[in-house]
């Protein structure tokens, strides 16, 4: 009896340390203003050619956009494999413009309460308003917006409600609010997320060319104990890995460096073939996920939304 009291005792206080968290969330996300900008992206040319033309021209060039009728703000999807700096790119972003940045994760908007999780999210959009320009950042925009056709749970709906109504601003203005989205599958986001005013730009950030992939060992390899590395050739053997599996590659390599340092007792260096094993060792996290879309985009993509995704895997041989 008493085990079970206690065991009860303990359920309600993480009940209640939860409660308390959900009820303050909303202001754990602060805004910052990002040093990042387009010239510390390497690549992606024509992603940052169509940002430029849809956030970051209107901003800079109000007076010729608004003859068209077009006003600075609204929003952007940014969808491809994981790991290839979708978040990094959004920091860019804000960077670029010299906006306020705030990244807003699900679990950060999560309550309890019926109807806390609305007004959380509600919140954020109220502070971005009032520290413009803001770039408001959504990772994993899927665990946020997904389909309400497939959610069972009435809450889960309604937080989705509340996202449409802020990206159409009906309670307040949302001119130099910019609202960047990113996810993996955009495919199974909720239809009326993808009409005109919301996230109907939709840009596909793909993995890291080959000179990106080298700049990005050499960023992970700076300041390690090292040989005289071949970065060029680890590039070239690396098709279509992800910034997140380069990472593991030299986190790979480095644990074969510290082995031999523990076997010698001296600081053992890198070496090319401890590269090299490492990255033979793996392969492409980003296959699976060209596997998976391209399936989407040919059987299902009425819209031909993701013909990108077809044409970048015909380009580069991802049978």
């Amino acid at each position: 009896m008493s085990d079970d009291h206690d065991e009860l005792m303990e359920q309600r206080r993480k009940r209640l340390k939860l409660i308390q968290f959900s009820k303050e969330d909303q202001t754990l996300i602060e805004s910052e203003k990002p040093k990042e900008t387009f010239a510390d992206v390497g690549g992606l040319e024509e992603v940052k050619k169509k940002i430029r033309m849809n956030f970051i021209l209107p901003l800079k060039q109000p007076e010729l956009f608004k003859a068209y009728g077009k006003e600075a703000g609204g929003s952007l999807l940014l969808f491809g494999p994981p790991g290839c700096g979708k978040t990094f790119l959004a920091r860019a972003v804000a960077g670029e413009i010299e906006a306020n940045f705030m990244h807003i994760e699900l679990q950060a908007i999560l309550a309890m309460y019926v109807g806390q999780s609305e007004n959380n999210l509600h919140n954020i959009f109220e502070k971005a308003r009032e520290n413009k320009p803001c770039v408001i950042f959504i990772d994993e925009l899927d665990a946020m917006g997904g389909s309400r056709h497939q959610m069972r749970q009435h809450h889960d709906r309604m937080l989705v409600n509340q996202l449409l109504l802020e990206l159409d601003g009906l309670q307040a203005e949302n001119e130099n609010v910019f609202v960047i989205g990113a996810t993996n599958t955009p495919w199974y986001l909720d239809s009326a997320l993808r009409r005109p005013g919301r996230f109907n730009h939709l840009v596909f950030v793909p993995p890291p060319e080959e000179s990106e992939r080298e700049t990005i060992l050499g960023l992970k390899m700076a300041g390690k104990p090292a040989q005289a590395l071949n970065l060029p050739k680890i590039a070239a053997d690396t098709k279509f890995f992800s910034g997140a599996d380069l990472e593991q590659v030299v986190s790979d390599a480095i644990e074969s460096a510290m082995e031999r340092t523990f076997e010698t007792g001296e600081i053992q260096p890198i070496t090319n073939d401890d590269l090299k094993k490492a990255a033979k060792s793996r392969k492409a996290t980003t296959l699976e996920w060209f596997s998976t879309a391209k399936n989407y985009a040919t059987f299902s993509d009425v819209n031909r939304d993701y013909q990108i995704v077809l044409d970048y895997a015909k380009k580069h041989g991802i049978k």
